[in-house]
């Protein structure tokens, strides 16, 4: 049995993990987008480094792009296999999907009008209804047969709605072996989800380790550093406070401490935009799977149906109505996706209130370093938006204690419940190189003795 890395392997994007049995079953562990990786993205995202056709079956953690996001691809390659998911993954991937595809024509239409050299999409939305055929539904905690050699459990992993931890047991003659994917671990006490489960012992362990380096815990309590950048800036300043926000999560979880603070009676008096139709879709699956919520979320909902709705909200559908926000002279938080501010309505909104010091960018989860969000918060007083170059005068601030990500302790923390001894190896995913090697450090000074950091495409034999 072998086990091959071809995506988020020393670095967060394009998660794609294949498992190759000694029959020839091959599972492909999630099926992720590269993004934001500069000139090299399209390259990575138009080359498998394995045969679609060959692939039996898809394990998918969650719904982000990072991890879902070529599934549309492998089934234009040739993939026919199912796709395992829980339901809420399924229904987010649906939206998202359908979007990200939209996005692949509509750009490659831009590049053929506008380049002698032709491309084509890398998908289009005829292999997105095509490949949400292929979806089948495995509840958390259900022991699932996918073949005769093959079980598969999903754990709660409290990162978004719907995330999983995929744990296999796999049998090749008189052996077997246990094998568990963390997908991406959430935080303990989070806002809005359940916190991860634990699972059972595994032989090998495929792990994220997106802040293996840092902790979140010292930071104050989201409802208040909202409250305050919202005073300064909308109330003291007169300004506008843009809140890039990733649509899946992080939008959530904004709108549900923008309403904590209103059932306080400590929300500002002024208009609140979401200006992003696809975080409309995804808190209306959200609020369709009320079973990911943790206690706190269900005793809010006691006294108030709706925990993402509040006074002087309103959703931004229509591009006219994006465009005319920046036009609007009132003091406003707008949020809008993507959350690494790299595309989308956001990156308008940043460049119309840059060069304004009344203005505040806030930043409020991961932002891979080139990005534009990630430039930002490294504190670059240029930066250059759709070819302009833009003095920053605006502030810029983050509250990065609401990454849907676990901190270093989270992320040892879900994996306190295995004996290091039992691990014949933890194979590290999903983060950056120098921020791994700390992690290894870490997992190694608990008892982990073996643990690998993966090079793109590399193969190793599970014994």
């Amino acid at each position: 049995m072998h086990l091959s890395f071809h995506g988020a392997a020393r670095t967060v994007t394009g998660s794609k993990h294949l498992i190759e049995l000694n029959d020839g079953t091959a599972i492909l562990l999630d099926c992720g987008l590269f993004q934001g990786m500069g000139q090299v993205t399209d390259k990575l995202n138009g080359y498998f480094g394995f045969n679609p056709q060959r692939v039996n079956y898809v394990v998918l953690s969650h719904a982000h792009i990072d991890h879902c996001g070529l599934l549309p691809r492998l089934v234009a390659e040739g993939f026919e296999g199912k796709i395992f998911a829980t339901a809420a993954t399924m229904d987010l991937c649906r939206v998202l999907l359908m979007d990200s595809a939209h996005i692949q024509e509509q750009d490659a239409e831009y590049h053929n009008r506008n380049s002698k050299e032709k491309t084509e999409a890398l998908y289009t939305e005829d292999d997105v209804t095509k490949t949400m055929s292929l979806f089948k539904i495995v509840d958390y905690n259900e022991d699932f047969e996918i073949s005769d050699a093959v079980t598969l459990r999903f754990t709660d992993a409290g990162h978004v709605v719907g995330s999983a931890a995929a744990h296999l047991s796999i049998r090749e003659g008189d052996k077997k072996i246990r094998l568990s994917f963390s997908g991406d671990v959430g935080r303990y006490g989070d806002l809005l989800l359940k916190s991860p489960q634990q699972f059972s012992q595994a032989d090998y362990i495929i792990m994220e380790s997106t802040y293996g380096d840092s902790l979140h815990k010292d930071l104050e309590p989201i409802e208040d550093a909202l409250l305050e950048y919202i005073h300064q800036t909308c109330e003291v300043k007169k300004g506008k406070l843009i809140i890039p926000a990733f649509s899946v999560g992080r939008t959530q979880e904004v709108l549900y401490a923008l309403n904590g603070l209103e059932l306080k009676g400590k929300l500002p008096d002024v208009p609140y935009f979401v200006d992003s139709p696809l975080s409309l879709q995804a808190t209306e699956v959200l609020k369709d799977h009320p079973e990911v919520y943790n206690n706190g979320v269900k005793e809010v909902m006691k006294r108030d149906a709706d925990p993402f709705a509040f006074k002087g909200l309103r959703f931004i559908e229509r591009v006219e109505e994006s465009k005319a926000l920046n036009a609007d002279p009132r003091p406003c938080v707008v949020i809008s996706a993507s959350g690494m501010a790299e595309a989308g309505r956001v990156k308008h909104h940043i460049r119309n209130c840059i060069s304004n010091h009344r203005n505040t960018i806030l930043l409020v989860g991961y932002c891979e370093p080139t990005s534009l969000g990630g430039r930002l918060m490294a504190g670059e007083k240029e930066v250059d938006i759709f070819g302009e170059r833009l003095q920053v005068q605006a502030e810029v601030g983050a509250i990065k204690s609401m990454s849907a990500h676990g901190d270093c302790e989270d992320l040892l923390h879900f994996l306190s419940c295995q004996d290091p001894q039992m691990v014949k190896q933890v194979f590290l995913v999903h983060g950056e190189y120098e921020v791994q090697q700390k992690f290894a450090l870490r997992i190694r000074a608990k008892g982990f003795k073996h643990v690998a950091i993966p090079e793109y495409h590399e193969r190793f034999e599970l014994e």
